[in-house]
């Protein structure tokens, strides 16, 4: 074996240990688990396909999937437009730009359990931010967490405002590679800016665009910290998602066969969306 490969397999062994421990391996373990009937302190009884069986049957399943898709297609699309748009914004020679840049930032590295609990103040129905400003301008007041018709959409907001400046760095990286010359040559063509973003910028961050759509449905696939805390899935099961879901019949109900099933199903959902956004991705780059 040459040296060159000892020395690779040197630097990467710490890593795959803790991949292996900490990520395949629990993986493979919940694959397993979700055959089996077992709730944590019990025998563990082989069931094949029982728990995916009684999952697809179940309300509860279809109303998470349903709110999951909801929030995902509020989300990712808000997510890529609007953190896309500050980057380009904050591409420009502005002033205070480096600040600007940083506090757009700070709502990722928030703890979630603090954004929701920050949230939860301002949307609050009788003392919360937002109502009273629309009390002031002599408009009702909105149920925004407490109310089937804003909580979720309330929730979307949140998450959507978290990971807003951390797509942005994606973007502002991706904009940053694209070489200047390419511009310079479409003003000398007569190109205006519409048209050299359109042509030139787009096609190029395609790459980049595709992780950002992939890791939004990730991150809002797993969303559980803040709809735990602002609504806990109420009211009803209008917010509750797959993950919370997946959670409250693991180490609520102490299902870990079902509970594993509903984290497998979850699994197969990112996926599939991954191999489906990459793909079409790639063909359109190529």
């Amino acid at each position: 074996m040459k040296k060159q490969n000892i020395a690779a397999i040197f630097f990467l062994a710490p890593y795959m240990i803790v991949f292996v421990l900490f990520r395949l391996g629990p993986s493979i373990a919940g694959i397993l688990i979700s055959l089996t009937d077992w709730n944590i302190i019990g025998d563990i009884t082989f069931v094949g396909l029982k728990n995916f069986e009684t999952m697809f049957r179940s309300g509860h399943f279809w109303t998470a999937l349903i709110n999951t898709g909801k929030f995902s297609v509020i989300v990712v699309p808000a997510v890529v437009i609007l953190s896309l748009a500050l980057a380009v914004l904050f591409n420009q020679k502005l002033r205070f730009r480096g600040i600007a840049r940083a506090i757009t930032i700070i709502p990722y590295v928030l703890i979630p359990a603090v954004t929701g609990v920050i949230w939860n103040w301002m949307y609050s129905y009788k003392s919360g931010i937002l109502n009273y400003y629309l009390e002031n301008a002599g408009l009702k007041q909105v149920g925004w967490l407490i109310d089937k018709k804003y909580a979720l959409i309330s929730i979307a907001i949140v998450i959507i405002w978290s990971y807003l400046g951390y797509n942005m760095v994606l973007f502002l990286a991706g904009l940053q590679n694209i070489p200047e010359e390419l511009f310079e040559a479409a003003v000398i063509d007569g190109a205006t800016k519409r048209q050299a973003f359109m042509k030139i910028t787009l096609p190029l961050l395609k790459p980049v665009t595709s992780l950002v759509i992939t890791l939004s449905f990730i991150n809002t696939v797993q969303i559980y910290d803040q709809i735990y805390v602002m609504t806990n899935g109420g009211p009803g099961t209008s917010t509750m998602t797959l993950v919370q879901y997946m959670y409250t019949s693991a180490f609520k109900d102490y299902d870990m066969g079902y509970g594993s099933a509903i984290g497998t199903t979850i699994v197969v959902i990112l996926v599939v969306v991954y191999f489906v956004v990459n793909k079409l991705f790639r063909t359109e780059v190529d």
